[in-house]
């Protein structure tokens, strides 16, 4: 089985209840931030959890960047790449907020 497998999928924000349209790599709320545990690998929709999942980190590799999000029900985490369509004003903050709580 293949680890990823593309969705395209509309869905509403479970944080911030904003519409997404999705593009099938879409895996969080580009306003928000906040992603839903529903994959156990990406766009498998095979995880029974459910629960919101926030942004707790940011890192950059490879000349790409990316949040870690972690669930608030089961406590996973995944990796989430950042979109073009992600608002950036809203991310230069998030990204703020998450460097000032590490100190």
């Amino acid at each position: 089985m293949r680890k990823f497998q593309r969705k395209i999928e509309d869905f509403k924000c479970d944080n911030c209840e904003l519409y997404i349209k999705g593009n099938g790599y879409t895996n969080h709320c580009p306003e928000c931030f906040y992603s839903k545990h529903v994959d156990v690998n990406p766009g498998d929709r095979a995880s029974n959890c459910g629960g919101l999942m926030k942004a707790v980190d940011y890192g950059e590799e490879r000349g790409g960047e990316y949040l870690v999000h972690q669930c608030l029900k089961c406590k996973r985490q995944k990796r989430n790449k950042i979109s073009k369509r992600d608002d950036y004003n809203n991310l230069l903050n998030l990204v703020k907020k998450l460097n000032e709580e590490r100190v």
